[in-house]
C-alpha cells in the first residue's frame, strides 16, 4: 500500500520523532514558500501552495490568472483549482481547473476567475483554505495520492455553481472532453501539451459530488449550451448548479488517472471513502510527518527550521506516482502496461536539474522508492526503442529540455546513495547505445544529438548540432556528456564490467578537449577544433539567456563544471594560485543570472561551486559562502528560493547544505563538508542506520569549522568517506564565528578527484582561434603546453598547414612540469598569392611515449583587399547560411517554397509579416558601417517591400530604420535588388537580437537569397559568397555514350552562386528537348538505355537565381 508515493513498509520503518531533536516537523512546513519570484533572471519560482502527498500523482492546488506554471504569490485572481502541477520553468500541467462561482454562468465561463487575498488564505500540509472574495465562497482542498476532496461553502441564498474547465490546461490543449453522468458525476479527459509545449499527454478525471446538481450545461469556447451533457475540444467545459438552501457546502471528490476514466474512478474509490475532509487531512499530514522525520533537526531558529523542513518537503514531491491503484500505467509507447509486483511506476523527472542533489537525497532516505524511480526510467527507455529519456513528463517520452544525457547520472547517483534493486545490467546496454549513436525520436529529439561527432572528436562542436533552446551549447554538451560517461563508468564497475568502466572513465576526461590553456577556461570549439579568439567571457547581448556555447550560462559559470575531476581542472587552470582569486571574484555576486560572470545560485550548474573551496585548501570559504547563500537567498517567505525550484533541485541544495555536507561527484557517494546550521541532526538512512550530526555552537553567525570528529576520531578532511552513506556514523563539529585557516587545508584533505585517463598536459596556441593575416604578411604565435598536475612530461608539437601557408619552425619539443607551462614562438607566413579565406593550421601534441594530447587549431584568416565583408544566406529547404542566417521570431516565421522552379522562403502569414536575419558577429560585430543589401526575389504582383535595419543614424525608431522600397513589376522572373543601407549598425536590437528584417507582408513575396556587402573599421573582410548571384558556368561537359547491354551514365558540372540546380533533358532524333523525370543530380544513369532510340541526345541544364546554362548535348548510341 502507498501512503502518498511512499510504501507503507518504508513509512512504518521511519523512526518516531525524538523529543530531544524536534517533535513535529509538519508545523514548520509553509507551502507558500517558493510561490513568489526568484529574481529578475528567472522570474517565478513555481512551487505550489496546494495539497499533495509524498511523491503523489495529484498536486491539487490553485492556479492564479496569468501564471504559466500555476500559482504566483503576486497575483490576486484564481482561475481554478487544478489537479497537477510541477515547479518547472515552462508552462505545464494545471489540468482540469475546477472553480466555484455564484450567479449566472455568463458567456465565457472558460475564462472565469475569482479574486482572493492572502489575508484569507492558509496553506498547511494536508489542507489549503482560501476565501474567494468576490463570490464569498470558502474553499478547502485536501488530497491523497491520486484523489482530491474539494469543499465549497457558498454564501446563504446564492446561486451555487461549479465550473469544470476540461480544456483549460496551463500549457494548452489539443483535445479535451467532458461528460455529465447522471445528476452527481462528471468525467472526461484533457490532452495537454508537454513541458515548453513539446509532446503531449492525456489525463483522465472523474468527479463525484456530495449532493445532486439541479441543473447543468456545457460550453465550447464562448458557446454555452444549457442542459447539454457533453462537450469536447480545447476550451471545453461543464457547469453544474446546486441547491444550497439546506446545506451551503458542496463537496467534490476528484480522481485522476493517466490511463482512463475507469482508472480515475478506481483510484477515487480506493483512496477516499465518504465526504469528511478531516480524516483525509489527517492521513495526508501523517504521511508527511513520516516522510519528514527521516531527517530530524533541532537547535535552530524558527526561521531556519521553517526553511529547512519546507525545503525537505519540496524535495519529496517529485517524481510522482504514475500508475493507478490497480498497477496500470500508460507507457512511452502509448500502450497500457502493468507495473511489476511490488514496484511503483514514477513519472516526471527534471533529470538535468535533479541528478546533482535531489536524486542522492531521495536515494539515501528512501532507497526503495528511489530504486523504483530508476527502474521506471529503464522501463521508459525500453518502451521507446531503447533510448534513455530526457526530462520526461507523464508519458511524454521526452521534452528534450536542457542538454546532457542526465537520466544516466541520475540513475548512477541513485545506485551510489543506496537505491535498491536498480537493474544495472538491464540498463547499461541502453546507455551505451545512446552514448555512441543518435537517432531522431518522437517530435525530433535525440538522446545525445550528433553524438557521433563527440565520439570522433572528443568534444561536441559548437555548431548547429549543439543548438538548444537558448542557442549553441557545445561546451555544456561536452561537459555534461563527460559527467554522463563517468556515471556509465561507475555503473559498469558496479556490475564487474571492467572494460566498459575503463573505456568510459577515459571518456570522462573529455572535458580536457574544451579546456583552453590560453585563457584558462572551458570554451567552445568549432568543427575544425578552433576556440574563439579573445577573452573567455564575452558579455552576451542583453536579450540573450547565456553566452554562445553555454546553456543558460557563460564561461565563468561553467568554469567549474568538472565534478568528476576537480583536481585536474584546477591544475590545468594553473593551480590554486590562479583558481582561488578567480573563485573569489566569481563570488562577488551570488545570484547574478546567465549573462554575468559571477555565481548564479538559481541555476543547477553552480550548485556545487561553493564547495570548490574544499578542493582548493580553503574550506573556510566554502563555509562562509554556503552560509551567505542560506541566509541571503533562502528566507522563509514566498520569494525564498534563488530560482525555479525545478522539482526540488534548489530545495535539496538547502537540505544538504544545512546538514553541513553536499554530494559532489555524480555516480559516487562523495560528500564534501560545509558546516551544519543546526546544533543536532539525525539523518535516518533507508537501510536502518543513521548519520548523527552534532554541532553545539551551530547558528547563523558560526559557520566556521575548527575541527571535526568522525565516529569519535579526529577527522581532518573535507570529503567524507562513502561508508558514511551506507553505514552511517557520528559527526561532531566544533564551530566558530571566525575562520580557522588550518583545518583540512592539506594537499590530501580535499574530496576525491578521479584522474584515471587524464592527460599529463594540454597543448595550446596563443592566439587560440582565428588570427587575421594579410596576404604577403606573417604572424607570430605562441605554441605551448600546460601541465595538469599529474607528472612532468616532454611534449612534442607539430604544425600542419594548408593552402600554401607555412609555419616556422614546423615542430618542436617542450618540457612541461606537472603544474607548469612551457611554450615557444613560431611564425605563420602567408604568401601574397593566397586568396581571401579560412586556412586552418592544426597543431598536434604528443607526450613522451606517443600519447596524443589535447591541442588546438589556429584558423588563419586571410582578408580581402577591398576591406569588405560579404555574407549571404541562400534560402530554401534547407537554407545555406554563410555568415548570415534567417531567424524565426514571433511576427516573423518563414516556410520553404518554390517559385519559378527555384527554392526560396516566404512568411507563413497569420501574423507573420517579416523575415528576420542575424549577421554573424565574427564578421560584422555591432558598429558603424556602410552596407548594401542584395536581395534576390521572385517578381510577382505589383506590391512593394523593403528592409528595416538596425541603424545608428539620428532617425526615428533607428533600430527599425526603413530602407528604400522595391516595387514589383509582375514579370514572373527572379530579380536581384541592390538596396543601400546608410548608417547601418547591425547591433542586434531587433526582435530576438536580430540585425534586420525584410518587411514583405504575409505569405506572398518569395525571397531566394539575401546578401550584404559591409564596409567599416570592425569588419572581418571575408567574401563568404558573391554579393550578387553568379550565373551558372558549365565546367564539365557530358560525353557520348554507347549502350552495350548495360546501364550508361552521363556526367556534367557547373559553377555558380548560389550553387546551381540541375535537371537533365533528352531529345529524340528530330525531336524537342524534354525533362527526364527525377533526373536532378550531376550524373544521369540510364539503367535501361534500350528505352531510348539510337541517337537520342542528352544535356544538363543548370539554373540558379542569376540565370541558366545548358551543356553541349551528348549522344546515346546502341
Amino acid at each position: 500500500m502507498l501512503i502518498g508515493g511512499i510504501t507503507q513498509a518504508a513509512a512504518a520503518a521511519s523512526p518516531p520523532a525524538r523529543a530531544d531533536v524536534f517533535a513535529d516537523p509538519v508545523q514548520y512546513v509553509n507551502p507558500l514558500i517558493g510561490t513568489g519570484n526568484g529574481g529578475e533572471a528567472v522570474g517565478d519560482i513555481n512551487d505550489f501552495p496546494g495539497v499533495d502527498t509524498p511523491f503523489g500523482m495529484m498536486q491539487l492546488s490553485p492556479d492564479t490568472v496569468g501564471s504559466g506554471v500555476g500559482y504566483s504569490y503576486g497575483k490576486s485572481s484564481i482561475r481554478g483549482f487544478s489537479l497537477n502541477h510541477a515547479s518547472a520553468g515552462c508552462s505545464v500541467f494545471g489540468d482540469v481547473p475546477i472553480l466555484p462561482t455564484v450567479g449566472p454562468i455568463g458567456t465565457d465561463p472558460g475564462n472565469a476567475s475569482a479574486t482572493f487575498s492572502h489575508d484569507h488564505e492558509k496553506a498547511t500540509l494536508g489542507s489549503y483554505d482560501v476565501l474567494l472574495t468576490d463570490s464569498g465562497v470558502n474553499v478547502n482542498l485536501t488530497a491523497t495520492s491520486r484523489t482530491g476532496l474539494l469543499s465549497f461553502s457558498y454564501p446563504a441564498g446564492s446561486t451555487a455553481q461549479v465550473l469544470v474547465k476540461s480544456g483549460a490546461s496551463l500549457g494548452g490543449n489539443s483535445a479535451a472532453s467532458v461528460t455529465v453522468d447522471g445528476d452527481d458525476e462528471v468525467s472526461g479527459s484533457a490532452t495537454a501539451n508537454g513541458l515548453c509545449g513539446l509532446g503531449s499527454y492525456t489525463v483522465y478525471f472523474d468527479i463525484k459530488f456530495s449532493q445532486p446538481f439541479t441543473a447543468h450545461g456545457t460550453w465550447q469556447g464562448k458557446t454555452v449550451t444549457a442542459g447539454s451533457a457533453g462537450a469536447s475540444g480545447k476550451g471545453s467545459g461543464a457547469y453544474l448548479t446546486f441547491d444550497t438552501s439546506s446545506s451551503t457546502t458542496v463537496r467534490a471528490k476528484v480522481g485522476m488517472s493517466y490511463v482512463s476514466v475507469d482508472g480515475a474512478r478506481k483510484n477515487m474509490a480506493s483512496e477516499i471513502h465518504g465526504w469528511n475532509p478531516t480524516p483525509v487531512q489527517q492521513q495526508t499530514r501523517a504521511a508527511w510527518r513520516q516522510a519528514l522525520n527521516t531527517v530530524q533537526v533541532g537547535g535552530g531558529t524558527s526561521a531556519n527550521l521553517t526553511t529547512f523542513y519546507t525545503a525537505l518537503y519540496h524535495s519529496l514531491q517529485f517524481p510522482s506516482v504514475f500508475n493507478d491503484v490497480d498497477g496500470h500505467y500508460i507507457g512511452f509507447d502509448d500502450k497500457v502496461h502493468h507495473v511489476p509486483a511490488g514496484q511503483t511506476q514514477y513519472a516526471t523527472f527534471s533529470d538535468w536539474d535533479t541528478y546533482r542533489a535531489l536524486a542522492p537525497l531521495q536515494a539515501m532516505l528512501f532507497p526503495k522508492e528511489a530504486g523504483d524511480m530508476a527502474n521506471s526510467l529503464i522501463r521508459d527507455a525500453e518502451q521507446q526503442g531503447g533510448w534513455m529519456p530526457r526530462w520526461p513528463l507523464a508519458n511524454v517520452s521526452t521534452t528534450g529540455t536542457m542538454n546532457g544525457d542526465s537520466a544516466v547520472p541520475l540513475i548512477a547517483n541513485t545506485v551510489a546513495f543506496g537505491g535498491r534493486k536498480v537493474d544495472i545490467a538491464r540498463v547499461l546496454p541502453i546507455m551505451l547505445k545512446g552514448a555512441n549513436h543518435s537517432e531522431e525520436l518522437g517530435w525530433g529529439w535525440q538522446e545525445r544529438q550528433c553524438v557521433e561527432e563527440y565520439v570522433e572528436l572528443g568534444y561536441a562542436p559548437n555548431d548547429a548540432c549543439s543548438q538548444g533552446a537558448h542557442g549553441r551549447q557545445g561546451v555544456s554538451e561536452t561537459l555534461e556528456w563527460s559527467i554522463d560517461d563517468f556515471a556509465i563508468s561507475q555503473l559498469a564497475a558496479a556490475i564487474g564490467d571492467k572494460h566498459t568502466a575503463a573505456q568510459y572513465q577515459l571518456r570522462s576526461q573529455n572535458w580536457q578537449n574544451t579546456f583552453n590553456p590560453t585563457t584558462g577556461y572551458l570554451q567552445p570549439r568549432d568543427e575544425r577544433g578552433a576556440f574563439p579568439n579573445g577573452p573567455a567571457f564575452v558579455a552576451p547581448p542583453a536579450n540573450a539567456f547565456g553566452q554562445d556555447g553555454y546553456d543558460e550560462g557563460n564561461a565563468a559559470g561553467y568554469g567549474w563544471e568538472v565534478p568528476q575531476n576537480m583536481a585536474g581542472l584546477i591544475a590545468a587552470m594553473g593551480g590554486k594560485d590562479v583558481a582561488i582569486p578567480r573563485l573569489d571574484t566569481f563570488f562577488s555576486e551570488i545570484n547574478a543570472g546567465p549573462n554575468a560572470p559571477y555565481m548564479w545560485m538559481g541555476n543547477e550548474v553552480d550548485l556545487s561551486v561553493p564547495y570548490v573551496y574544499d578542493y582548493l585548501g580553503q574550506p573556510w570559504k566554502t563555509q562562509a559562502q554556503v552560509r551567505r547563500i542560506e541566509q541571503s537567498l533562502y528566507p522563509p517567505t514566498p520569494d525564498g528560493l534563488p530560482g525555479n525550484d525545478d522539482l526540488g533541485a534548489m530545495s535539496s541544495w538547502y537540505v544538504w547544505s544545512a546538514l553541513g555536507m553536499f554530494p559532489v561527484t555524480p555516480g559516487r557517494a562523495d560528500l564534501a563538508l560545509g558546516s551544519p546550521l543546526f546544533t543536532h541532526a539525525v539523518v535516518h538512512l533507508g537501510n536502518g542506520r543513521s548519520i548523527d550530526i552534532n554541532a553545539p555552537a551551530a547558528g547563523d553567525d558560526t559557520p566556521y569549522v575548527k575541527g571535526v570528529r568522525l565516529n569519535g576520531r579526529t577527522f581532518d578532511s573535507t570529503g567524507l568517506p562513502e561508508s558514511v552513506v551506507t553505514r552511517g556514523g557520528r559527526l561532531d563539529f566544533s564551530l566558530s564565528r571566525t575562520p580557522d585557516t588550518r583545518w583540512a587545508t592539506g594537499s590530501h584533505d580535499a574530496p576525491p578527484s578521479y584522474q584515471t585517463g587524464q592527460d599529463p598536459a594540454i597543448g595550446f596556441t596563443d592566439p587560440s582561434g582565428p588570427v587575421t593575416v594579410t596576404a604577403g604578411d606573417t604572424k607570430q604565435v605562441t605554441v605551448g603546453a600546460q601541465g595538469t598536475g599529474l607528472h612532468s612530461t616532454t611534449v612534442k608539437w607539430t604544425a600542419h598547414a594548408s593552402g600554401g601557408i607555412t609555419v616556422s619552425p614546423s615542430s618542436g619539443t617542450l618540457h612541461v612540469a606537472a603544474d607548469g607551462r612551457a611554450s615557444t614562438d613560431a611564425t605563420v607566413s602567408v604568401p601574397a598569392s593566397v586568396a581571401s579565406g579560412f586556412y586552418p593550421v592544426s597543431f598536434s601534441f604528443t607526450a613522451s611515449g606517443g600519447q596524443k594530447l589535447p591541442g588546438g587549431v589556429l584558423v588563419t584568416t586571410v582578408q580581402a583587399a577591398d576591406h569588405t565583408a560579404i555574407v549571404a544566406d541562400d534560402l530554401g529547404n534547407p537554407d545555406v547560411p554563410n555568415g548570415l542566417s534567417v531567424k524565426e521570431e514571433g511576427d516573423g516565421h518563414t516556410t520553404a517554397t518554390t517559385a519559378g522552379g527555384l527554392p526560396g522562403r516566404t512568411t507563413t502569414g497569420a501574423g507573420s509579416f517579416y523575415m528576420y536575419f542575424n549577421i554573424d558577429n565574427s564578421f560584422v560585430p555591432g558598429g558603424k558601417y556602410d552596407a548594401t543589401a542584395y536581395i534576390s526575389y521572385f517578381d510577382q504582383g505589383t506590391g512593394s517591400w523593403g528592409i528595416q535595419y538596425d541603424s545608428y543614424g539620428n532617425v526615428p525608431n533607428n533600430a527599425y530604420r526603413d530602407s528604400a522600397r522595391v516595387t514589383n513589376t509582375d514579370t514572373g522572373t527572379w530579380k536581384t535588388a541592390a538596396i543601400p543601407l546608410p548608417e547601418a549598425a547591425f547591433s542586434g536590437r531587433e526582435n530576438g537580437g536580430s540585425d534586420l528584417r525584410l518587411n514583405i507582408g504575409a505569405g506572398s513575396q518569395v525571397i531566394g537569397r539575401v546578401a550584404f556587402a559591409v564596409t567599416g573599421d570592425n569588419v572581418l573582410a571575408m567574401h563568404l559568397a558573391s554579393a550578387q548571384p553568379v550565373a551558372p558556368a558549365v565546367t564539365t561537359q557530358p560525353a557520348d555514350a554507347t549502350a552495350n547491354g548495360g546501364p550508361v551514365s552521363f556526367t556534367a558540372a557547373a559553377t555558380g552562386d548560389p550553387q546551381p540546380a540541375v535537371r537533365w533533358q533528352a531529345s529524340p532524333p528530330g525531336g524537342d528537348w524534354a525533362d527526364v523525370g527525377g533526373a536532378t543530380s550531376t550524373t544521369l544513369t540510364l539503367t535501361s538505355p534500350q528505352d531510348y532510340a539510337d541517337g537520342t541526345r542528352f544535356r544538363a541544364v543548370f539554373t540558379n537565381l542569376a540565370g541558366e546554362a545548358a551543356t553541349d548535348p551528348a549522344t546515346l548510341r546502341d
